[in-house]
């Protein structure tokens, strides 16, 4: 780079408009409660979405509890956090995503990563930790919604990760 000349960096904010039809994020509302998977074909790549899946829920913004958002919002909404558009985002919160991952599959036990996200920068993580075996957390989100979000995730990853593509070998955990 010539002497004087700045560049712009944007690899800690990446921005791929054309991936997902114009959506530029991977995670979910803090504000969703998800509550049944959608496997009605909305989305091209629904293994790609933030919890794994798509999924049905509720809200739960302050002064929303409850409420059902419509198609359209879980769509592109709910399901992919960020939605400055949506009418129930409180102006303000501690996050406007989160996401997850899984951070140490052992087998039978999982170590899931957790990044709650407020303009694009941290706002919070931790490890969360389930026996698979047991069928248990080990360690859980204190924030209701997360960790129920977290449950989803861990049901998604764990059907994908069954060589059927079912995970056979325990029930649910949400």
């Amino acid at each position: 780079m010539a002497a004087g000349t700045s560049e712009k960096h944007t690899l800690d904010k990446p921005s791929f408009p054309e991936y997902n039809g114009g959506i530029s994020t991977t995670m979910a509302c803090p504000f969703f409660m998800p509550t049944a998977k959608c496997e009605d074909g909305a989305w091209i790549h629904p293994a790609r979405l933030p919890l794994g899946a798509g999924w049905l829920g509720r809200c739960c913004a302050p002064g929303h509890e409850d409420s059902e958002p419509s198609g359209e919002e879980i769509r592109e909404l709910c399901n992919l956090g960020y939605a400055n558009s949506c009418s129930r985002l409180p102006r303000e919160r501690a996050a406007d995503a989160v996401r997850f991952s899984v951070s140490r599959d052992g087998g039978g036990h999982l170590t899931i990563c957790f990044v709650c996200e407020l303009g694009h920068g941290p706002a919070g993580h931790g490890l969360l930790e389930y026996d698979v075996v047991s069928q248990t957390w080990l360690a859980v989100h204190p924030d209701g919604r997360i960790q129920k979000m977290a449950e989803c995730y861990i049901d998604s990853y764990l059907a994908r990760r069954s060589p059927s593509g079912i995970a056979s070998s325990h029930s649910s955990p949400i």
